[in-house]
């Protein structure tokens, strides 16, 4: 499986997150389409969060800490907010959409 992206194959693990990031817009809408999602500019303020935040420190933030991040950026965003856009899970499908590796969760450390 992979995503087809200007005329080339990203490739990714069985449950479609990027093996290496990569942070073109056009790689994000790829991958919303795959999964259903039309991105909103709310998306986009999530996954440029997301971005920074793996360039800065090398990996996505658990939801808390996504949670707690993204508030200081959009103090009203909550729980039901970032589920709204991302109903998959906010921390991971908006990390896989965003064109990130999977983040490491609860018992992946």
């Amino acid at each position: 499986m992979g995503y087809a992206v200007q005329g080339e194959t990203l490739e990714c693990d069985d449950l479609g997150y990027l093996l290496e990031p990569d942070y073109r817009d056009e790689v994000a809408q790829a991958i919303a389409a795959a999964d259903g999602i039309e991105l909103t500019d709310a998306h986009w303020e999530v996954i440029r969060f997301l971005r920074g935040e793996y360039q800065e420190h090398g990996t996505s933030p658990n939801f808390r800490n996504m949670l707690k991040g993204f508030q200081d950026i959009r103090p009203e965003a909550d729980s039901k907010y970032l589920y709204d856009l991302f109903p998959m899970g906010p921390a991971k499908q908006g990390a896989k959409i965003a064109g990130l590796p999977q983040p490491y969760g609860k018992g992946g450390y």
